[in-house]
């Protein structure tokens, strides 16, 4: 997950119940594994002692920041996000050195086209 940030910062109070999300993203950015995925990335932690929500904020390889409330999401589905956008720049970032046109632009009719190999729908199936 790492691999694909070059920062993580994450604010929560300590006496905030809803600081789950945050304590968990915490482990999982201090896990050997993670940490050896990038090891420039930094993790920073900021204890507050206001009400503010926790939060999580990300910045990606590519500079980009995201934040999210981590009060109302789950450190999988922050992890699960991470991973999806980080795929995502690494295939775009492929393209690009290849000379490739980005986004890839499929014409209607390969879209349309059947499978090879696929046995054609019939008719009442298509409905």
């Amino acid at each position: 997950m790492l691999k694909f940030l070059s920062k993580v910062r994450i604010e929560f109070n300590t006496l905030d119940p809803r600081l789950a999300s945050c304590v968990e993203f915490l482990a999982q950015c201090n896990a050997r594994k993670a940490k050896e995925s990038n090891p420039n990335c930094q993790v920073l932690v900021k204890r507050r002692t206001d009400e503010q929500p926790p939060q999580i904020t990300v910045t990606f390889v590519n500079g980009v920041e995201e934040a999210f409330d981590a009060a109302a999401t789950s450190a999988q589905s922050i992890r699960k996000m991470i991973l999806d956008k980080g795929n995502y720049l690494e295939t775009e970032q492929m393209f690009r050195e290849a000379g490739e046109q980005w986004p890839v632009l499929i014409p209607d009719e390969e879209i349309l086209q059947e499978a090879p190999g696929v046995k054609p729908r019939k008719a009442e199936d298509k409905k």
